[in-house]
């Protein structure tokens, strides 16, 4: 009985191989002719030319052209992390645009807060820069903030803002290009202008720099034109999705608060809730004599504010970042 099951089983193992070995040859001739495509990824198309801040920029020329495609096509597929900037662009670009304007700087420079921070107002840099501006401690002071053991106002959208755009006004009047003004936040204004002449330069565009450097115009460029048309990039994203812009009281500090914990609780606000929009108090309180009277300002986000409820409307501070309501 056991033989005549062997013998039976051979001829149906080999008729079996050889009908899986006719299977998988006519499977792979089926793949050449017609392949399986699991997936694509397309490269995004350069455009023959980009504006920023009201300058024209020809796309043309090789290096242009490179590095605007290396920085496109990476916010394009960065889906994650641009994703995220488009949502929290809808909470800060309402504050700092109108003081952008305000200092008749152009309203792109927003997208060098996009590139500085990732719209990140508590962000800290390696190197210690700070706030979504990436103001250095030492540098700070220059432009109006308050840097100290209680008080760090890098880390205030308003004030920081304030101070970028002195930054950007006094590079302009230096430059008279905005391109030059960005390059100079990323590398310096000594650097930009000594390089500009030892390499006989006319552009900070045309200079021989460091990556990060030669990047980071391109970088904002790719930042405007993603964010600008999301849904051409393949971003889809609904009103209710955006994250919403925050209503606060505004309390004027006239008197110590010797526990920001207890006034926290008394503004009906937790700790953490008052720290993380009032991220530039860098203590367990704060300490106001006769000389700041008045010059501090915290933010107390109003009760509504804090939840999402179904049916809310959120603002959409720009329309082309949503598909549907």
């Amino acid at each position: 009985m056991k033989k005549k099951l062997i013998y039976i089983a051979i001829p149906v193992l080999l008729a079996s191989f050889a009908f899986g070995l006719i299977s998988t040859q006519t499977s792979q001739r089926a793949e050449e002719k017609h392949p399986v495509v699991l997936s694509m990824t397309k490269s995004v198309d350069v455009p023959d030319k980009i504006e920023f801040a009201g300058e024209e920029l020809a796309l043309d020329r090789y290096d242009f052209h490179e590095r605007f495609d290396r920085e496109i096509n990476s916010f394009t597929y960065w889906h994650s992390t641009t994703m995220m900037l488009i949502k929290k662009a809808n909470r800060y670009f309402p504050i700092i645009v109108p003081i952008l304007k305000e200092n008749g700087v152009p309203e792109d420079f927003k997208y060098l807060a996009v590139i500085e921070s990732n719209l990140n107002h508590r962000a800290v840099s390696p190197a210690g820069a700070a706030g979504l501006w990436q103001f250095m401690k030492t540098t700070a002071p220059s432009y109006g903030l308050t840097v100290s053991s209680e008080v760090d106002e890098r880390y205030s959208v308003e004030k920081s803002t304030q101070a970028a755009c002195k930054y950007f006004l006094e590079a302009y009047e230096k430059y008279g290009s905005w391109a030059d003004v960005a390059l100079s936040y990323n590398a310096g204004q000594g650097r930009i202008t000594t390089e500009k002449s030892k390499q006989k330069a006319d552009s900070g565009l045309d200079l021989w720099v460091v990556d990060e450097t030669s990047r980071y115009y391109f970088r904002m460029l790719a930042a405007k034109t993603v964010m600008e048309n999301p849904y051409k990039y393949g971003f889809v994203i609904e009103s209710h999705q955006l994250y919403k812009p925050m209503e606060f009281e505004k309390v004027e500090m006239k008197e110590t608060i010797a526990d920001l914990a207890a006034f926290a609780k008394e503004k009906g606000v937790t700790y953490a809730q008052l720290k993380d929009f009032n991220s530039w108090l860098r203590d367990r309180k704060l300490t106001i004599t006769e000389k700041n009277k008045g010059k501090y300002t915290i933010l107390i986000p109003t009760k509504q504010s804090l939840y999402y409820k179904k049916g809310d409307k959120i603002n959409v501070y720009d329309n082309r970042w949503v598909t549907r309501d």
